[in-house]
Parts: C-alpha cells; structure tokens; sequence
C-alpha cells in the first residue's frame, strides 16, 4: 500500500476530484494549507502599503491506494491538476505499514 499526497492548486479540487472519481478511486483526506516553493509568494497592496504574501493557499490531497493503482492515480491527479504554469504543485509517495478500518477492524487492502 502506498499514500500519495498530493498538493495542488485550490481551483483544480474539483477537477482533481472528479478524475478520481470516475476512474474508482474513492475516498481521500483534503487539508486547507499554505506553503510556497519556486513560486516564492506575491506582493499585495493595503491600504498603499505594499506586503509580501511568503506563503499561498493550496490543497493537499491524502489518498491510500494499493501499489498496482500508484502510477495510474499520479497520472490522474497529474493530468487534471496541470496548469502548465508555475505552482502547479507536487506528488509525494510514502508506504504505508498498516491501515485498520476502526468501525470493523479491517485490515490493510480490506480497509482502504
């Protein structure tokens, strides 16, 4: 099993969602979070003065998927989150040791 993270632009969710979706992959963990990368934040005016903004918004994703949809679900997420402009966001894949469904007690490929 492995958990793909993947954080995106907050205008692409429901892009990102809906591939996902009618591809049968179902259920993840969305986050509100801010962060920056070559993008390196922005300049906003208030009340004339100027302030750098460091950090912007984005969407991270969690999804735990078995090893045999890894590459599919990055192709998924990749293809409906690309903007081809800068921030576009980033993949990460970590394994997982273990997951237990609380409600049943399922375990690992039976929980997800």
């Amino acid at each position: 099993m492995k958990k793909i993270e993947a954080i995106i632009k907050p205008f692409k969710l429901e892009d990102v969602k809906d591939a996902l979706t009618e591809a049968g992959i179902t259920g993840m963990t969305v986050s509100d979070v801010k962060g920056y990368g070559r993008q390196q934040g922005h300049s906003e005016l208030y009340r004339g003065a100027e302030y750098v903004v460091d950090f912007l918004p984005k969407i991270k994703l969690e999804l735990i998927v078995d090893e045999r949809s890894v590459d599919e679900t990055i192709r998924i997420i990749t293809d409906a989150a690309r903007t081809g402009k800068i921030g576009d966001g980033k993949i990460f894949v970590t394994s997982v040791q273990k997951v237990v469904r609380i409600r049943t007690g399922e375990e690992d490929e039976e929980a997800i």
